[in-house]
């Protein structure tokens, strides 16, 4: 089950830089009103600068004398955490402790999270920057997995928005999009449904 979730986040993470690499405007606004591109994209990569000293052991109190300020060059800075983090994530034992700020957990429960995370912020900076949407199959149906499984946890966290209506049958890819609070429906040009 780890070797299989340790793909998915490599996929999780090959979807996010495609998409990185796309961007020309870092102010454009994102599917998460709180954030335009830049504090979407810094937010993910803060997030991976945390990976290898919480999977070494530390907590989140001792970790955080070692995360350093990002640079203005988003792209590299991705570039270089990402690797990092996923060089981390392939040495650690799926069963080891992981210090996080809400709980203890392990390691495999710490890495569908991060690979959950990466892959809606993947879709959020393609509705952003305006290419396309469509996330890998496999990738979607694990993070559904996740997510599905939380809905009333999610709802009550406050971590996203309400959960959107979608239609019956609608594409997975749409109904986890909509779990997380986002219209994945096509938006036209200047921003109409």
């Amino acid at each position: 089950m780890a070797l299989e979730w340790l793909a998915l986040l490599r996929r999780a993470h090959h979807e996010f830089s495609t998409r990185i690499e796309a961007v020309t405007d870092w102010s454009a606004p994102t599917p998460d009103s709180e954030w335009d591109v830049a504090a979407l994209v810094r937010h993910v990569v803060a997030e991976q600068q945390w990976v290898p000293p919480l999977l070494g052991g530390l907590t989140v109190a001792d970790a955080e004398s070692r995360i350093r300020p990002l640079g203005d060059d988003l792209v590299a800075e991705w570039n270089l955490f990402s690797g990092l983090a996923i060089a981390a994530w392939d040495v650690a034992p799926p069963a080891a402790p992981v210090h996080l700020s809400y709980a203890t957990v392990t390691v495999e429960h710490y890495l569908r999270e991060q690979v959950s995370d990466v892959t809606i912020h993947a879709w959020d900076l393609s509705r952003a920057v305006g290419v396309d949407e469509n996330l890998d199959p496999a990738l979607v149906a694990g993070v559904w997995e996740v997510l599905d499984q939380q809905r009333d946890m999610l709802v009550a966290s406050g971590l996203f928005a309400n959960p959107v209506a979608v239609p019956d049958g609608a594409p997975l890819q749409d109904r986890l999009i909509a779990l997380t609070g986002r219209d994945p429906r096509p938006t036209a040009p200047g921003g109409a449904r």
